[in-house]
């Protein structure tokens, strides 16, 4: 039971709103059944349906779980969110708006185009998703502001958490931390020849001078640009707004330029660029881009190569530290200044659980043991930049059962996440006595761990 209400939590706060739940249309509504009605807020039959679908995904059918189950969790995150607007929790547009566009950039990477995500989900256009997604981050938002609010005075003292581990022992509950690992790593780029880079921007220049003489710009970028997607778009890029998800020089170009306008070639980490703006929507720019990439000849990668397999002997052979190296020669501009420490993306820690790692990198560390150094290696980011890279195994520590010392920041943790936990089923209890709750009739023969039947009691 314990396995099902932490998978049930860590499910329901992070991506059954965002991503399934978003998707119920207009025309749902109208033949959907209500399930629960709690404050203001709507439980639909169909979002009970879609929290089962996600669980069975994301627990690969290994946790099942009733209606009546789906149902709770789900009243739960609607009172909070009833209760966060009485408490007059306050959040913006702009956090809103981020979150939608993140939430529309994930979308497009899973179908390839905006315009693909709007027809899969049977939205009229990217406006109709827009603000249908608005609304249910918005709930997204209200719901994780009101838990912060009503558990941020929480906390547990050392003995607090020696009890809570004691606790688990004697029930021979005591976990089993995954091993985990902390990397570094040293980075030389490979770049290209300023020949090939001006010929780039001539290229660009080019372009732009035909453009601006009639030619057309979609078939210009269907033909030249080094966009993966424009295929799918002739380099449109939509509607832009200063809150959508790109990089900060590209937006910067598309909010200079006045309509009918192409800019002048500039550099992106993607390579160089081209934007020509199509329309000014009220804080929106409708843009289309074309992007070129700079090609790097076998010789320099070959050079680069070399030159990070000599910086590795020297390293191995005592010549230069690894943290004097990353100084003096890593390339990398997010971990140069940290001694070449690797953040993990999901955690923003400088730990990776080994067994959840992406599996490219986890392919080039498993076997290395504490402060052993990886082979140099080949990689190039989405944005097409080439380097050679090696890892050095800062510190490792292998799946083992957790102990009081090794593992007290968390035990520290997982103490800290029940006594929350408890002050939110605290104030549950207290909360569903003064807010109006309906249950449908296929709902009233649930039951629950709280009194949401207190209509029919």
């Amino acid at each position: 039971m314990q396995l099902k209400t932490t998978f049930l939590k860590n499910i329901s706060l992070t991506t059954i709103l965002v991503v399934t739940a978003i998707f119920t249309t207009n025309a749902q509504v109208k033949i959907d059944g209500v399930a629960v009605v709690v404050g203001k807020n709507v439980v639909l039959d169909s979002d009970i349906d879609k929290f089962k679908q996600e669980v069975e995904v994301r627990s690969e059918g290994k946790i099942q779980f009733s209606d009546c189950e789906m149902l709770e969790e789900l009243m739960q995150q609607k009172l909070l969110a009833h209760h966060a607007i009485i408490d007059s929790v306050a959040i913006t547009d702009a956090e809103v708006n981020a979150r939608v566009s993140r939430s529309i950039e994930f979308f497009k990477q899973e179908y390839g185009s905006t315009d693909k995500v709007v027809a899969a989900y049977g939205f009229n256009d990217i406006e109709d998703l827009k603000k249908e997604l608005s609304r249910v981050q918005k709930e997204n938002i209200l719901t994780e502001k009101e838990r912060m609010k009503i558990t941020e005075d929480v906390d547990v003292t050392p003995e607090e958490v020696r009890l809570y581990f004691n606790g688990l022992k004697e029930k021979d509950e005591l976990p089993e931390f995954e091993a985990e690992v902390q990397l570094a790593q040293i980075v030389l780029n490979a770049e290209p020849t300023q020949e090939e880079t001006e010929r780039v921007i001539a290229k660009l220049n080019e372009i732009k001078k035909e453009v601006e003489e009639g030619a057309s710009f979609k078939l210009k970028a269907i033909i030249n640009s080094d966009d993966p997607s424009v295929a799918q778009n002739g380099g449109n890029m939509g509607a832009l707004t200063k809150d959508s998800p790109f990089i900060k020089e590209f937006k910067e170009v598309a909010f200079s330029l006045d309509e009918g306008q192409i800019s002048e070639p500039f550099k992106t980490i993607f390579g160089y660029h081209i934007i020509f703006l199509h329309k000014i929507k009220g804080n929106a720019r409708e843009v289309s881009h074309i992007l070129l990439q700079p090609e790097i000849a076998d010789e320099k990668l070959q050079e680069t190569k070399e030159q990070l397999e000599k910086l590795r002997v020297d390293i191995t052979e005592g010549k230069i530290t690894f943290d004097e190296a990353v100084k003096k020669y890593s390339e990398d501009e997010e971990t140069k200044n940290n001694r070449g420490t690797i953040v993990n993306p999901y955690t923003m820690e400088p730990t990776f659980e080994l067994t959840r790692m992406d599996p490219a990198l986890y392919g080039r560390v498993n076997e290395l043991q504490k402060e052993e150094l990886s082979e140099v290696f080949y990689d190039e980011t989405r944005g097409g930049e080439k380097m050679y890279k090696m890892i050095l195994m800062r510190d490792r520590t292998n799946t083992h059962t957790a102990d009081l010392v090794e593992d007290y920041v968390k035990i520290q943790q997982l103490a800290l996440a029940k006594k929350k936990e408890e002050t939110i089923k605290k104030w549950t209890k207290e909360k569903i006595e003064e807010t109006y709750i309906k249950l449908g009739e296929d709902y009233k023969k649930c039951t629950f761990k709280d009194n949401w039947k207190k209509d029919i009691n």
